[in-house]
This record gives C-alpha cells, sequence and structure tokens, in this order.
C-alpha cells in the first residue's frame, strides 16, 4: 500500500489555503520579529529627532534674543553701579573725611571733632555712625547740611545738638555736634577695613 504524500488529489483550495497559511505565517513572524523592532527604533528616532529640533529652535530664539539680553544686562550693570555710589560695599573713611573737610572750610567751620563710631550690622547693610563737632554759624550749619544731602551716598544726620558759641574774637555763634549714620552694602565676602587717613 502507497501512502499518499502533498496534495494530490484534492481540490485547489487546499493548496490555497495551505500557501495563505504559510504566507501569513511567515509575515506574522518577520514582522514580529524583524520588521517590529526596526518601527519601533525608527519611532524613537522620530521622537528624539522632534526633541534635537525643538532645542534647535530654542537655541535660535535664544540666539535672536541675544542683543537685547546684552543690552538688559549692561543697563542692570549701570544700575548697580548707580546704586553702589549710593549704597557702597566699602566705607571709604578717608573718603568721607575729605568731603566734610572740605565741606566745613566752605562754610567757614572749625571742625572739632570727627569720631568714626563702631559698625551695626543689620540684614543686608551695616551702619556706620561718624560723631562730628564743629562751631560755626546756624546759617552755615544749614548749608552743610543741605550739601551733605546732595551726596550720592545716603548719609542720615541724627541727635543734633547745638549751642550758643561766642567769644569776642571769634566769628562763630554756634556749637554743634551730630552724628552723620552712613551705610555699607554687605557682600558675601567680609567688609575690607581701611584706615582712618588724616
Amino acid at each position: 500500500m502507497a501512502i499518499q504524500t502533498g496534495l494530490e488529489g484534492k481540490p485547489w483550495y487546499f493548496g490555497l489555503i495551505a500557501g495563505l497559511l504559510a504566507g501569513g505565517a511567515l509575515y506574522y513572524g518577520a514582522h514580529t520579529w524583524l520588521l517590529k523592532p526596526k518601527h519601533q527604533q525608527l519611532k524613537k528616532q522620530d521622537n528624539h529627532l522632534a526633541t534635537l529640533q525643538a532645542k534647535i529652535q530654542e537655541g535660535r530664539a535664544a540666539k535672536q534674543q541675544l542683543p537685547r539680553f546684552r543690552e538688559e544686562v549692561r543697563l542692570l550693570e549701570l544700575k548697580l553701579d548707580k546704586l553702589r555710589r549710593i549704597l557702597p560695599t566699602r566705607r571709604n573713611t578717608h573718603e568721607i573725611l575729605r568731603r566734610i573737610r572740605t565741606l566745613t572750610e566752605q562754610g567757614d567751620f572749625e571742625l572739632l571733632r570727627f569720631t568714626p563710631g563702631g559698625e551695626v550690622d543689620q540684614d543686608f547693610y551695616t551702619e556706620w555712625p561718624i560723631s562730628i563737632s564743629l562751631q560755626g554759624s546756624y546759617h552755615n550749619l544749614a548749608l552743610l547740611f543741605e550739601r551733605v544731602s546732595r551726596f550720592s551716598r545716603i548719609i542720615n544726620i541724627e541727635d543734633l545738638q547745638m549751642s550758643a558759641y561766642s567769644k569776642p574774637d571769634s566769628v562763630h555763634t554756634l556749637a554743634a555736634s551730630f552724628r552723620a549714620k552712613t551705610f555699607v552694602y554687605k557682600e558675601s565676602e567680609p567688609l575690607v577695613e581701611e584706615e582712618v587717613q588724616k
């Protein structure tokens, strides 16, 4: 007895079904093990490309804004310089002494005492009081305070005490003592101590 193999003696559609099944199995295998990983890799690369393109766009936008940012930085530096003149980071004892002496000489005063006091720490600044005593006239004292108010640096006049002063050979009619309080901005580094230059 002979064993039949193949599709001999079967209707034609059996061959078609067998071919379709074999083709489907081949397609499923190729899709699962070859095409699907490639498709996922391609999708990942597309996402990466989109991310890079977005970063490139951000970089181009930032490059267009760069001149504006530079101008803003320049203006902020000018503003900081102006603020440092109002609230400096150093005491500048010799500068203040020179200016006070100049003002007292212009106002026909006799400067009796100029004594810098100890610093008092606050949150972001340090108070620095200076005790001053002088002799002059009431009018000239008012001019002195008006000129001090025009300093770029903040200087407050406190504890003003005035008394009549009269000596036969003196042009001065007033003795005054007060505390001129100025301020020093505290940076992250410690303040540089300066020696009083006289």
